[in-house]
């Protein structure tokens, strides 16, 4: 057994001379992404190869410049008049003066206010596709 043991330390000893010089580095991590602290000029090299592998494209936009200009202004006076109306109702209904009851035309909306047990019932009907809504503004 002292014997195998001096052959193990002989051939070690052996084996070590032969070496020589043994080089090492120390193991540095750095994140990638700027976001999470790494370095900000791999920012554009990140958004590009984002981009390239998005194959996604968004319809909303194609559709923008489609539009005709009509039937954006009509839409866009349709709720403006709404927006006003609206705000006319809750002045109204919170103010000192109470709203009148009956129904008005509006443009494609037809505008029903009349007042139930829960509070004032405003429904709006569009008259183009025949969809309600229904509010009811309640009394304090």
């Amino acid at each position: 057994m002292k014997k195998i043991l001096q052959i193990f330390v002989i051939f070690l000893g052996i084996l070590l001379f032969f070496c020589g010089k043994v080089n090492a580095q120390d193991l540095i991590f750095e994140f990638r992404n700027p976001a999470f602290g790494g370095n900000t000029f791999n920012y554009q090299w990140m958004l590009s190869s984002a981009d390239a592998q998005n194959t996604f494209e968004e319809e909303a936009d194609m559709l923008e410049f489609e539009t005709d200009p009509l039937a954006d202004f009509t839409e866009d006076l349709n709720r403006q008049i709404l927006n006003n109306l609206s705000r006319q109702l809750v002045a109204d209904q919170f103010g000192e003066e109470g709203l009148q009851e009956g129904t008005y035309v509006l443009g494609d909306y037809r505008i029903e206010i009349s007042s139930t047990a829960q509070g004032l019932s405003v429904l709006i009907v569009d008259l183009a596709t025949g969809n309600q809504t229904s509010i009811i503004i309640p009394y304090f």
